[in-house]
């Protein structure tokens, strides 16, 4: 069956780059594009009008949230509270129980899955936190992870996550790595057997990775196994690195080299390793020690930095900057890594903080970031199929309302949506050549119900914190308001105020 979609902008490419076709249309036939243009010669079998809208790639998220996200508890907490939100020794001591039931665990995912979709995400390599679980990832929450994405037509990377190590604080307050190494072993054996099932899978819309936890929670052994494993079941690895001053100074103190040089003596990076942050490497500004080109030898080995703008801005930091990055030669990909899912807010920060750094737009432009959240991300992928609106590549396609009123006047269609869009602003999703979302419904899902279910995990989640806490301090004082809660407010006090004025 042969599918035409037209709208007033498609955002098509030539063979080397985006371009903008106005008034055009694509026409699809099963999973893969067949024409892009504005004429196409032949009868086709269903026409859909997106209308006043930008017809685009879909995004390619390489660090997608894929649990209900636990950053808003993070992000305010000054430097004094946040060793409080870590686990405690003593909760290690304790057994470290799960937090959750396999069943809460099996629904993150499909809470998680629903809103990328929503936000225009088409192909996704999620991530999860490891803070509420007793250790890593399971395998049985990754194989109904898949079959979420599989059900709800999601494109899809996947693998259970692992660990050696974790950061625990103890009870002098102290930050150090706790260590289970036959954990991680475990963890990785599961992986691999979860890699080997799933590959393929869904008709090829489940695809398989390799997700070792942060850098500093992996031995070096460890590594060189993961690396081992990329190369002989041909899947993608990413590892969180270069993201933070704890973990800088924990590889620092024990080899003498960043983090990045750390990787690459051991023969981890690659074309095939996909570093998500990358901003603490040699020279940055936070970092206080590490002489070499750290820039140099992510470009050498063709790895790619997963820059997630949002998150890391919202921490106080930035990556310095996106367009040096580029101009090194280093293949960037984008990932929302927390809440909302928005691509549009990562491009937006992006660019602004790579800006601030420039003092100069060229290079840290919106198009700039719309490659790197298609086709630079499709390339780490090794997928010329995926990120781009070209005949032979996947029907992988989102539509752009432009008629709301909130876009203001229309101009390039790239910098209006990136000006004044959002997630929101996707009215149609299409993955594969099926239709997964329009105007912000997804078929057969209740959208309040899965609101509600997510509401009651983060809330459970969130009283987690405070049995993992080292000083077991209390609610309010672990989780600080914004303002001071009240039950009532004294119509005397407000008459005081005023009078007094």
């Amino acid at each position: 069956m042969k599918t035409k979609l037209k709208g007033r902008y498609v955002i098509g490419y030539d063979g080397c780059d985006h371009v903008i076709l106005e008034n055009a249309e694509i026409v699809y036939e099963k999973d893969t594009i067949l024409y892009v243009g504005k004429n196409y010669p032949e009868e086709v079998d269903e026409v859909m009008d997106a209308g006043n809208a930008i017809i685009s790639p879909g995004f390619i998220d390489l660090n997608a949230l894929g649990d209900i996200d636990h950053d808003i508890l993070h992000f305010e907490a000054g430097s004094n509270r946040q060793k409080n939100l870590l686990w405690s020794e003593n909760h290690i001591q304790s057994g470290h129980p799960e937090l959750m039931t396999e069943e809460e665990e099996s629904f993150k995912s499909l809470y998680a899955y629903s809103q990328l979709i929503l936000h225009g995400v088409t192909t996704a390599m999620p991530i999860t936190s490891v803070f509420y679980k007793s250790w890593a990832e399971t395998y049985e929450e990754l194989a109904a992870a898949a079959k979420h994405a599989a059900e709800l037509g999601l494109r899809i990377y996947l693998g259970p996550s692992f660990q050696s190590g974790m950061r625990v604080v103890e009870p002098n307050g102290n930050i150090k790595l706790h260590w289970d190494e036959k954990a991680g072993e475990a963890g990785l054996r599961k992986a691999v057997e979860f890699v080997e099932k799933f590959d393929g899978a869904h008709g090829g819309m489940v695809r398989g990775m390799l997700a070792p936890e942060r850098i500093e929670s992996q031995t070096a052994e460890q590594l060189k196994q993961i690396k081992y494993y990329s190369g002989k079941l041909d899947v993608p690895i990413k590892l969180h690195a270069a993201q933070g001053s704890f973990e800088f100074n924990t590889i620092w103190e024990a080899y003498r080299v960043t983090p990045i040089r750390y990787l690459y003596d051991l023969g981890f990076l690659g074309p095939r390793t996909g570093i998500p942050h990358a901003h603490f490497v040699s020279g940055y500004s936070g970092a206080k020690y590490g002489q070499g080109d750290d820039l140099a030898l992510l470009r050498e080995t063709n790895t790619t930095v997963i820059h997630c703008p949002l998150i890391i801005g919202r921490h106080g930091e930035a990556l310095e900057s996106f367009a040096k990055y580029k101009r090194a030669g280093i293949n960037i990909a984008l990932g929302t890594d927390t809440f909302p899912p928005d691509m549009f807010q990562n491009v937006r920060t992006g660019s602004m903080l790579s800006r601030m750094v420039e003092r100069e737009a060229e290079g840290s432009a919106f198009a700039d970031f719309f490659r790197s959240a298609t086709l630079d991300a499709a390339a780490f992928l090794g997928r010329n199929d995926l990120g781009r609106i070209a005949a032979g590549a996947k029907a992988d396609i989102i539509a752009i309302d432009l008629d709301s009123y909130h876009m203001g006047v229309i101009d390039d269609p790239i910098r209006t949506m990136f000006v004044s869009g959002s997630g929101r602003d996707v009215k149609l999703s299409i993955i594969n050549g099926k239709v997964v979302m329009k105007d912000q419904k997804i078929p057969n899902l209740d959208l309040m119900e899965i609101k509600y279910k997510g509401q009651k995990y983060f809330d459970k989640m969130r009283r987690g914190y405070m049995e993992r806490d080292y000083q077991k301090l209390p609610e309010k004082e672990l989780f600080k308001p914004s303002f001071k809660v009240v039950e009532s407010i004294s119509d005397t006090e407000v008459k005081t105020i005023y009078e007094n004025k």
